[in-house]
């Protein structure tokens, strides 16, 4: 016993052994991912669109509408709807950028003349101005070689959409079966295990809906700005903002990067300053205003930690982790709550079904 480890010792070991194991088998998962993420990025993005999209199929069901027939409709209203954006986007991109090369070159000799106005030694301004052009024009040389290698790349495009489109399918004509097959999979008491589906479809769901009317909102507030600016391409800024919005905090600074781009191109710095008061006002204090009454409850966790799993989930798995690590934790931290409450629950019914007597308690007198 001299040498023995203490008790808060050994469980501090145990834990920790717990815990390492735990790490390995998040590691290996990752890294099975990874390997397959051709297949796994399209069914996770799936299970997200038969999540969002199941009420409505089952909606159009209770109006006596096969759901075969109501998928294959809501299926159709997607792929209409993303065509659409994709559309605008790349127009908008492949129109304004020579725009944006050609006031990039102006800006840097507006600089350079500021500069020699102020005293500036010719060389250094001559030196500082070839290396801005040359690094606009790679960045220009550079989006238009990224676009070029997306061509290129169709081919696996089409394969990701492809699945992506069949996998949805499925997911939406047939979301209660698997969820049923995948709770009885899971070897949890079905109590438990339809609280812990429930609440990743609810959270999912729910979170969805909410950015939705948020990143709806901001669209608004953006297009309108740009039509009171005289920026081009409004539907564009409208598109670009409103799918920026489901990427949390970071897809708001990507649209509006884009966003003041354009202006720059078409209005010059003036318009740039316009567009980006706007962009501040649309994704900060006006969307603070309707931001609680959309997400509601939904999250249920401080929006620190939403910024935090948000950056670690798009560390971990690129884009996919970006948008659903958020309520992915909310919607853990929901089922633990729940959890708990369950089994209080039933500890408090298995102290009323002993009548209440505690350890100390004397035996009750046998009715014979």
């Amino acid at each position: 016993d001299m040498f023995g480890a203490p008790d808060w010792l050994r469980n501090a070991g145990t834990s920790a052994w717990f815990l390492v194991g735990i790490a390995i088998l998040l590691l290996a998962l990752v890294w099975l991912a990874s390997l397959t993420e051709v297949i796994v990025v399209p069914v996770i993005v799936a299970c997200i669109i038969g999540s969002v999209g199941s009420p409505l199929v089952s909606r159009l069901n209770r109006w006596r509408v096969p759901r075969s027939i109501g998928t294959a409709l809501v299926m159709l209203l997607l792929v209409l709807i993303g065509a659409a954006c994709a559309v605008m986007v790349v127009n908008g991109i492949v129109k304004e950028v020579p725009d944006i090369s050609q006031d990039l070159n102006q800006a840097t000799d507006d600089l350079s003349q500021f500069l020699a106005d102020k005293g500036v030694d010719q060389e250094q301004i001559d030196k500082a101005k070839e290396g801005a052009k040359q690094g606009a024009a790679s960045s220009i040389g550079t989006l238009l070689q990224g676009f070029a290698s997306g061509i290129s790349g169709l081919s696996s495009a089409l394969f990701f959409l492809a699945m992506v489109l069949l996998s949805s399918f499925f997911m939406l004509k047939d979301g209660p079966v698997i969820r049923a097959w995948a709770e009885r999979a899971t070897s949890l008491p079905p109590p438990v295990a339809r609280l812990v589906s429930g609440h990743v479809i609810s959270s999912l769901r729910g979170h969805f809906a909410g950015v939705t009317i948020v990143a709806a909102f901001s669209a608004v507030i953006v297009m309108i700005g740009a039509l009171i600016i005289g920026v081009p391409l409004v539907a564009t800024i409208g598109v670009v903002t409103f799918v920026a919005g489901y990427v949390p905090y970071l897809g708001a600074w990507v649209a509006g990067i884009f966003t003041v781009l354009l202006a720059y191109g078409s209005g010059g710095t003036d318009a740039a300053l316009g567009m980006a008061v706007v962009q501040l006002l649309a994704n900060g204090a006006l969307q603070q205003m309707i931001q609680p009454f959309a997400m509601g409850s939904t999250l249920g966790i401080h929006p620190l930690a939403v910024l935090v799993v948000t950056i670690a989930g798009g560390a971990l798995f690129g884009s996919i982790g970006l948008i659903i690590a958020a309520p992915l934790v909310a919607a853990a931290s929901g089922i633990v709550r729940d959890l708990k409450a369950l089994e209080a629950k039933e500890a408090g019914t298995d102290g009323q079904a002993d009548g209440g007597a505690g350890p100390g308690a004397e035996p009750t007198a046998s009715p014979t």
